[in-house]
């Protein structure tokens, strides 16, 4: 991929990333202007019905043998995923000479099927199950939201050759082994709870291979890799078990970045890597750089207060995790207690001395 430099990547995206979506929340109500001014090489589809009688629509884009299925916002409050499509969707408008041949290879290689907003009620109410209250991650089997169905029949017609399944995960992870936060992290599912890497699995973390070595440019140890542990009734393993060959990228946290309006250029710079390696290799079987990539670990939190007295007049650390609540139909960030204790071997950027303060005297 001597072509798709960072440079050019970088320069490209500081000019024309979706600028008229960020934070987040986003609704469809968002993204529907965006989709009806895309031009004609997209086609552009309602597929069906939310729970709540809310649109779900699929772009597709290109015409080649290589199939590729994504979806985002599965969990309705995981957004980045959906902010990078549409980053994704502008470069394959790009007219930049540079960048036209990897554009014309993906698109004459790949067949793409982008699901923008899987769980748009989730989205709404900003949580990560839909309007049923149904984690659409743990219902690939059951299939009783009609979202999960939405998604099923979708894979059933287009029998894609790879997916990309894309989430938000919690700032709480970093890269295990460093104080770094896990601003990517990566999984290819496991197909059964032996965790056996069959053939597809191997292809799949192939590409994961190339997008990391890609995003090591520019986001050096802040990329880890997500448990594999098998999960009967999740969408990755299933469709993974299935023989459709499905890629996670989970995006977290960057610094100063809680609205990961930073982390969803990461996100795209994977999404058109992973993409062009698709479009343009044949042989998936550079896999076992995969396991290199260090695992999630659950050691940062977005402050530490050190040396607080708490109820028993004890020395304590006090971990706090940032989180967003819903409130007015607005978004607020609030501040919540995640652990207490000695928290020495945890990580932040925001570690502060609170010597003698009582732990009822934080504000939170």
């Amino acid at each position: 991929m001597k072509a798709l430099e960072i440079k050019y990547l970088e320069s490209w995206y500081s000019k024309n990333f979706e600028k008229r979506i960020g934070g987040r929340r986003i609704l469809v109500s968002d993204i529907e202007p965006l989709i009806l001014k895309l031009p004609t090489i997209f086609k552009k589809e309602i597929i069906g019905i939310s729970e709540k009688g809310l649109p779900i629509y699929k772009i597709s884009i290109g015409s080649g043998p290589k199939k590729v299925l994504a979806w985002s916002q599965m969990h309705g409050n995981e957004s980045t995923g959906t902010k990078a499509l549409f980053d994704l969707f502008n470069f394959f408008q790009s007219e930049e000479t540079v960048l036209r041949p990897i554009i014309s290879k993906i698109l004459t290689n790949c067949t793409m099927q982008f699901i923008t907003i899987l769980n748009p009620d989730g989205a709404v109410n900003f949580t990560r199950e839909n309007a049923n209250g149904i984690d659409l991650n743990r219902d690939a089997v059951n299939r009783s939201a009609v979202e999960s169905t939405i998604l099923r029949n979708e894979l059933d017609l287009f029998k894609p050759n790879f997916c990309f399944n894309l989430h938000d995960q919690r700032n709480i992870f970093n890269v295990q082994g460093m104080s770094n936060p896990a601003t990517i992290s990566f999984l290819a599912p496991s197909e059964d709870a032996e965790r056996t890497v069959t053939k597809g699995r191997k292809e799949t973390m192939s590409v994961i291979v190339a997008m990391n070595k890609l995003l090591q440019q520019l986001i050096p140890n802040h990329i880890g890799r997500y448990t594999d542990e098998f999960y009967p009734s999740a969408t990755g393993d299933n469709f993974q078990k299935l023989g459709y060959n499905t890629i996670l990228i989970e995006a977290g946290h960057y610094k100063n970045d809680y609205d990961r309006d930073v982390v969803r250029k990461f996100n795209c710079f994977a999404l058109i890597k992973g993409l062009y390696f698709i479009a343009t290799t044949n042989s998936f079987s550079n896999y076992k750089p995969y396991f290199d990539i260090p695992n999630n670990d659950k050691k940062f939190l977005d402050i530490i207060y050190k040396n607080v007295i708490d109820e028993n007049k004890t020395t304590v650390d006090v971990g706090i995790q940032i989180k967003y609540e819903l409130k007015n139909n607005k978004l607020t960030r609030v501040k919540l207690i995640e652990n207490v204790g000695d928290l020495s071997n945890f990580h932040s950027y925001n570690c502060i001395n609170a010597e003698y303060l009582n732990i009822n005297e934080l504000k939170l």
